[in-house]
């Protein structure tokens, strides 16, 4: 997977290099198909594959609900990303400076002495 490439990308790829190989009559198994895909992944997806690798059978767990499950991971990660980002620029920002006004006597009196 390359830097910064949205999961719909790598998918169409993989995709497209697995149906190329079945051209050329290669047999893949499901469970051989889901460990490439997460071999695949790059280390920002580490904590999802993990999770996919300890709690499912790859062996049986269907390609189209990883790749469900990539793509609902990826929005749930830009969503975050984006507040994160935002909350830093906002802590960048100098805080804004209040205005001290001078006070004016409207009555106009004045003392003589």
């Amino acid at each position: 997977m390359k830097q910064d490439e949205p999961i719909v990308y790598m998918i169409t790829r993989f995709t497209d290099i697995i149906n190329g190989l079945k051209g050329f009559d290669q047999k893949f198994t499901n469970g051989k198909l889901v460990s490439k895909m997460l071999r695949s992944l790059s280390e920002d997806w580490n904590s999802l594959r993990m999770l996919i690798e300890n709690t499912k059978n790859v062996n049986t767990y269907p390609l189209e609900k990883l790749y469900r499950s990539l793509m609902m991971y990826e929005l749930n990660n830009v969503e975050t990303k984006e507040k994160t980002r935002r909350s830093k620029e906002e802590m960048k920002e100098p805080p804004k400076r209040q205005i001290a006004l001078k006070s004016t006597n409207d009555e106009g009196s004045s003392t003589q002495t």
